[in-house]
């Protein structure tokens, strides 16, 4: 399992608020528990909001704050094009700007969050985090109007209900109902190579929808 693919996988477990502890993760990934530990490290360091520590255990919240501000994720996700394009540009002076403007916005989140090392500029652990961006816009639209969508994702075709973004650290996930496997996934949207609208619409139904999907993580 690749680095990136094995913390994606620790995230996904310490999601659902449980604390979980490091052999119990490192039996599930196939690892040492120094592994896990250093992979703890690094996703609190790329500002995954990681909590616990050794011989206690770990969990994963969602919270995404600045005080005094609470960011939406559609404000976080402008922050982030917004940073990702400046942070792109041959200019120096904006790009040295943008880098520091992530620096202070990281130096002011919950100190429980982890702090993100600002010399990475939203690319590490996750290198092409950035790459999903632009399938964040079709993909809200899609949710608010409850619109299925066709995702290829690893050379695989599906037909999805998206149900809900979430944030981890610099990386987009989207909840979804696949209608291809007739069942929830949470999909890396950095990992998304095409993502057409279907004309079809959805309703909410018993066993498909958001709620249902947080019931089957505290099963």
């Amino acid at each position: 399992m690749r680095r990136a693919d094995r913390l994606m996988t620790i995230v996904q477990l310490l999601r659902d608020g449980r604390m979980r502890r490091a052999v119990d993760i490192a039996r599930i990934v196939g690892v040492t528990e120094r592994t896990v530990y250093r992979d703890m490290q690094t996703l609190a360091a790329s500002g995954v909001p990681v909590e616990g520590a050794r011989g206690i255990g770990y969990r994963v919240t969602a919270a995404i704050t600045l005080p005094p501000l609470n960011l939406s994720l559609t404000e976080v996700e402008a922050l982030h094009l917004g940073l990702s394009a400046v942070g792109a540009t041959e200019d120096i002076d904006l790009s040295r700007a943008a880098r520091s403007l992530l620096a202070k916005l990281d130096a002011v989140l919950p100190e429980d969050r982890g702090t993100p090392d600002p010399t990475q500029f939203a690319i590490y652990p996750f290198a092409d985090a950035a790459k999903g961006f632009q399938h964040l816009p079709p993909l809200r639209q899609a949710i608010r109007s409850r619109q299925k969508v066709q995702i290829t994702l690893a050379g695989k075709v599906r037909n999805v209900r998206p149900l809900k973004l979430d944030y981890w650290g610099r990386l987009w996930t989207c909840i979804v109902w696949c209608e291809t496997s007739r069942g929830f996934d949470d999909l890396r949207v950095d990992q998304i190579t095409a993502l057409p609208l279907l004309p079809g619409l959805f309703v909410v139904e018993p066993g498909k929808s958001l709620a249902d999907y947080h019931e089957s993580r505290t099963d």
